[in-house]
Order: C-alpha cells, then sequence, then structure tokens
C-alpha cells in the first residue's frame, strides 16, 4: 500500500480504529482513501484505519474494507495495541460512553461525531483526557461538514462571543421548508421526511429540539467558555405549527425557522432551541431544505455565517477527517500547549448560570381565535398593556364564510417570557377567545 508518493508506508502511517461503518463510517473510509495523499501532506504522516467494528459484518456498506480488520467487537478495537486514534460514530451516550474511556484510560485519542455523547458526558470525559494528556475532537458532532467548533473556538479567538443562533437540525428546516414553499401541514411533510430518510421513524429528537440542544449546548460552551449543561436547555419543537403560522408569517415579512440561540446577558448566559420567526431579509432566514446554517455575532469581527451540509455521510466524513488531521499534527505535542477542548482553559470556565426561559426576554408572535364581535380586540390590547407588553403590529382577519370567529395575529416588542406567559393565560380566560393562544418566538438577529 502507497500513502504519499510511496514515500511514507502503513508501517508509518498513523493507524486509526473505527467504531461504527454506518453511513459517516463508511464515508470517512470513502474520503481518508480518495484524499489519501492530500490528507498526508497535511498532516505530515499517512494516516490510515487499519482495524474497525461494526454489528454486522456481512452488511452491504459504502466503502471498501479491503485491508481493514472487522470486528462485532468494538472493544477489542480499543484495546489493539497497534491503534492510536480511536473514531467513536456508533451514536448513543451508553456503549459509547464505555468505548471512549476505556481509549483515554489507554491513552489513546478520540474522534467523535456524538452531539448526545459530548452534550451531556463531556465534562467528564474532557477532565480524563485532560489528566491523560490526550485529545478528543468533536468537530462532526454538530452541522456536519460545517467547521463551526473550528471557527468559533479557534478563528475567532480573540472575540467575545455576544450570542449565536443556528439551523442545527436540517429535518426540522426540511419540514419547515415544505411548509412554507408548498402550503402542506406538518404531518404530511414529516411522513415524506421520513420516506426520504431524513427523519427516523420516531422523530422525537429532531422535531421536539432534543437534537439540536445537544449541539446547542456544544456551541454555548466553546462560545462563553462554560461547563456543558445539556440538562438547563430549553427546549421546543415544530409539531404545532400550522400552515396558518407560516402564511401569516410571511405575510409580516418574516420567515419561521427551527432555532438553537444562546446569547451572554449580564444575569446569565441563554440556551435555547424553539420555533423563530426572524425577518425573511435575514441571510440565515433564506437557508434552505436540510441545509444548516450558524449565525455567530463577536465583538470584533461583527456578525459571521456559517453555512452547508448539517449531515451526510461525507460531508460529516470531511470534519471526522479534519479532525484526524488536527490529532495527528499534534501527537508529539507538549499536551499543555494544545487548543483547549473548549476553546477555554480549563480552569478558566466561567460560573455563569444558564437563564430559566422565564428570565428571558425576547418579542413575540401571537395568534388567537376570538369572537367576531366589537370590544373583543380591546380586551385583549388592555390585558397585554396592564402586562407591560406593547404592541408593534395588529392583523385581524375576516371570519370564513360559515364561521363567526376570527383570527387576530399580533407582534409584540420585547419583554420577558413571564409576563408574555401570565398575560396569555389572562387573554385564554376570556370568553371571547377560543382555544389557546398560539405564541411563537421572534429576533431581529441584528448588529445592534
Amino acid at each position: 500500500m502507497r500513502i504519499n508518493d510511496e514515500r511514507k508506508s502503513i508501517v508509518d502511517a498513523v493507524k486509526v480504529g473505527l467504531l461504527g461503518l454506518g453511513t459517516v463510517g463508511g464515508g470517512t473510509v470513502n474520503v481518508l482513501k480518495r484524499n489519501v495523499e492530500e490528507i498526508a501532506r497535511r498532516a505530515g504522516r499517512g494516516i490510515v484505519i487499519t482495524h474497525a467494528a461494526a454489528r454486522d459484518l456481512n452488511k452491504p456498506r459504502i466503502c471498501d474494507t479491503d485491508g481493514i480488520t472487522l470486528t462485532t467487537d468494538p472493544m477489542a478495537v480499543v484495546n489493539d495495541s497497534e491503534v492510536e486514534i480511536i473514531i467513536e460514530l456508533i451514536g448513543g451516550d451508553g456503549l459509547a460512553k464505555d468505548l471512549v474511556m476505556a481509549a483515554i484510560a489507554q491513552g489513546k485519542h478520540v474522534v467523535t461525531a456524538n452531539k448526545a455523547l459530548i452534550a451531556k458526558h463531556g465534562n467528564e470525559i474532557f477532565a480524563a483526557a485532560q489528566d491523560k494528556g490526550v485529545m478528543v475532537a468533536f468537530e462532526a458532532a454538530v452541522a456536519g461538514g460545517i467547521p463551526i467548533i473550528k471557527a468559533i473556538r479557534e478563528g475567532l479567538a480573540g472575540n467575545k462571543i455576544q450570542w449565536l443562533a443556528g439551523i442545527i437540525n436540517g429535518t426540522g428546516n426540511f419540514i419547515l421548508t415544505e411548509m412554507r414553499d408548498k402550503g402542506r401541514d406538518f404531518d404530511d411533510v414529516l411522513k415524506e421526511a421520513q420516506e426520504l430518510g431524513y427523519a427516523e421513524a420516531d422523530p422525537t429528537f429532531d422535531v421536539e429540539g432534543i437534537d439540536a440542544a445537544h449541539k446547542l449546548t456544544i456551541l454555548a460552551s466553546i462560545a462563553f467558555g462554560l461547563p456543558l449543561q445539556f440538562e438547563a436547555a430549553f427546549t421546543e419543537g415544530i409539531s404545532k405549527i400550522t400552515r396558518e403560522d407560516v402564511n401569516f408569517a410571511e405575510e409580516l415579512g418574516y420567515r419561521i425557522k427551527h432555532l438553537g440561540i444562546s446569547r451572554r446577558t449580564d444575569r446569565g448566559v441563554e440556551l435555547r432551541v424553539h420555533p423563530t420567526l426572524i425577518p425573511e431579509r435575514r441571510l440565515i432566514a433564506n437557508v434552505d431544505g436540510v441545509m444548516n446554517a450558524v449565525l455567530v455575532m463577536g465583538d470584533a469581527v461583527g456578525p459571521t455565517l456559517y453555512y452547508g451540509a448539517g449531515a451526510g455521510d461525507e460531508p460529516t466524513a470531511s470534519a471526522v477527517v479534519a479532525d484526524l488531521v488536527d490529532v495527528v499534527r499534534v501527537l508529539t505535542t507538549d499536551p499543555e500547549n494544545r487548543v483547549p477542548h473548549l476553546a477555554f482553559q480549563p480552569d478558566a470556565l466561567s460560573d455563569l448560570p444558564i437563564l430559566s426561559m422565564d428570565e428571558v426576554e425576547t418579542a413575540y408572535y401571537l395568534r388567537m381565535q376570538a369572537d367576531d364581535r366589537p370590544g373583543v380586540l380591546a380586551d385583549v390590547t388592555r390585558i397585554l398593556g396592564d402586562s407591560g407588553i406593547s404592541i408593534e403590529a395588529i392583523i385581524q382577519k375576516e371570519p370564513q364564510p360559515d364561521s363567526d370567529k376570527a383570527s387576530i395575529i399580533m407582534l409584540t416588542h420585547t419583554v420577558l417570557e413571564k409576563q408574555m406567559n401570565q398575560a396569555i393565560s389572562n387573554i385564554e380566560a376570556l370568553d371571547s377567545i377560543h382555544g389557546e393562544v398560539t405564541r411563537i418566538r421572534m429576533e431581529s438577529l441584528d448588529a445592534s
């Protein structure tokens, strides 16, 4: 086998063990083999996968596994004395954690695409890696092929990050795009997303914001120098978004996106995932389909936008291989002089609290079904005024021919969530209001 113009043999190459030969694992093998010379030129040494674990050794693969020793036992790969770096691509935070901790204990570096593992157990994993002087690289855990971890951790190291907002789940973005462009209902589009392989049979992690919250937890930690705190993240899904909401948002000059948002304030850090109205003129509002994008505001650089494929075999493999190159470059580097896992030195992490959603301040879109008679709108605006909530815009839609109820749509100025919660409760108590008030948060995402 030749590595880099026949000058580096497999004996000289860094030997890697791969855990998981699914979509991303197969893509990683393909990228490494196809770009073997380019990668060696960048890393300074060849990189070769010598061992791999898969649940079913007879399953058809998207990659050529010639030259790779295959096994169904992932711990055997971790324990192999030849393997210097472990790539963990099996997912979950049970067995994956055991394998990663075992690799670290043996002094092996780890590359992972596992956002749940890092978001939930990263503090423990990084402490163990620090103790053993090894790296745990996780670029592929957030936004697929977009190098957002490196951008924030290294490229923006001279900035005080003020906030970030991201479309970091392609499934939810595909659903909202289809609802807007084709006037389809949520359930209809979700079924198609499942048929296309964008959504799992159980789509909860995607459509309810859990997947995005894993990724946002990681981004917030490297942006603000915080310990990972997934359990403090607020999540709200998109399953209650209707065609009417999508259309009304368009009419008002906004688009609905399922955003992960984290902002540093004087009182703490916001960490929230929810449907959000954003002005249609913003670049991130025009990120459609399964694509991802992250908008980061730094005090020196201003707003920067990172866009690309958030999933897929080779886009995610691109990030995995980039991490491999980073690890190989620093194999002989003093561990004290490496880039810290969470961007800030471990003893310099902040104790800023994560704010509860009640303490978050944002603007709102409200939609309600009301009796079509005089005085109803006055009652609603009085309740909002009593709660200290000012109104930016109001639309009242005429009732349908067979109905005596009108749709009232309001946009408010910014207010604390707990004030809005109380106001909504009081509005819903009115005899003239029918059903629940639909509430969608709004963000301007401007540079001010």
